[in-house]
């Protein structure tokens, strides 16, 4: 008996159902529980690809799914059956801990916030963004959530992104500054002064913090509103997929280019694995009720079983119990 449950949405993402069924099989196997959430039959064809499946893996029929050129809320209301609907239903209902979804993104938003709901005192979930630098993994919260920010937004952002930082990515002492266009305390908008005088002497505050700051990992917590948050997002992974076109490049060009590619092929598989956004998975909407993971569409079987593992750490650390207990709020 597995000892966390994960309902999966398995017909969300661009290669549905087949990446959500390879993912949570290879998680049953290492021991997650999993509701496979979807249209049955499909699901069982998919799962006969697989071999022998884990008896921890059980099929939810759910006769609907949400397409991505839905609007997200509109979607949620009218399709009850949708998988992505039934998966947060089941968290709802007690029957799983977790859920993660590689499907519609503003669909997976609105269905996790008004079925499962915010945690008492939480004025928005926030979307937190595990990401690589230099000095270690780090987290940027919002990363797409809410495009408009209050200054206690971000307050209780930073709270909800050092618990995560703690207990999942095992950072001692998150650090947490301020996303911005200068490090003095007076730069910025209304929503960044206001927000630094909130948060000026939390713990792990360390002040404003550049764009350019991000990689080198100066703060490993990174709070700033919804907009900016997915445009640096957004920047940051294609510059990393750039700079790999360029060095792929470059090894592939030349004779002298392929010898040195061959001797440093590991170094090269290291560094790829290192910046790869497979490599978290999915990102963790802070702030509601139970453990919800939203991931891309073009997540592959890697980022899919990662995604899963994730969200089981999540239950066994007790990610949301600690959220609570840093805003200081009872449930």
């Amino acid at each position: 008996m597995s000892d966390v449950v994960v309902a999966v949405d398995a017909m969300g993402g661009d290669k549905a159902p087949q990446v959500p069924v390879a993912g949570a099989v290879e998680a049953a196997r290492q021991g997650v529980g999993i509701l496979l959430v979807g249209d049955a039959p499909s699901l069982e064809r998919a799962l006969e690809q697989h071999g022998d499946i884990p008896s921890n893996i059980e099929v939810v029929h759910a006769a609907d799914r949400i397409h991505s050129a839905e609007d997200g809320v509109k979607a949620v209301r009218s399709k009850p059956d949708a998988s992505m609907v039934v998966a947060c239903r089941q968290v709802h209902e007690g029957g799983a801990g977790a859920v993660i979804s590689a499907g519609h993104t503003g669909a997976m938003l609105a269905a996790s916030t008004l079925i499962l709901r915010r945690l008492p005192g939480v004025i928005r979930p926030g979307l937190a963004v595990p990401m690589p630098s230099i000095a270690g993994p780090i987290v940027m919260i919002d990363g797409g959530a809410n495009a408009e920010c209050r200054p206690e937004y971000l307050a209780q952002f930073a709270v909800m992104g050092r618990v995560l930082g703690r207990d999942i990515l095992g950072i001692d002492e998150p650090t947490v500054g301020i996303l911005t266009i200068g490090e003095e305390a007076g730069k910025g908008t209304d929503l960044v002064q206001e927000a630094y005088a909130l948060l000026d002497g939390t713990p792990g505050f360390i002040g404003n913090i550049e764009g350019r700051d991000i990689p080198k990992g100066k703060a490993r917590i990174i709070v700033t509103d919804g907009f900016t948050g997915n445009v640096a997002l957004k920047l940051y992974e294609g510059t990393a997929a750039m700079i790999f076109h360029e060095i792929r490049r470059g090894l592939t060009s030349s004779v002298r280019g392929k010898v040195a590619g061959a001797l440093g092929m590991p170094v090269f598989k290291d560094l790829r694995r290192n910046i790869d956004p497979e490599e978290y998975g999915s990102a963790y909407l802070l702030g509601v009720r139970g453990i919800s993971m939203i991931g891309h569409g073009n997540t592959g079987t890697r980022g899919m079983t990662n995604g899963i593992l994730r969200a089981a750490q999540g239950l066994r650390e007790d990610v949301t119990g600690h959220i609570q207990a840093g805003l200081g709020t009872d449930g």
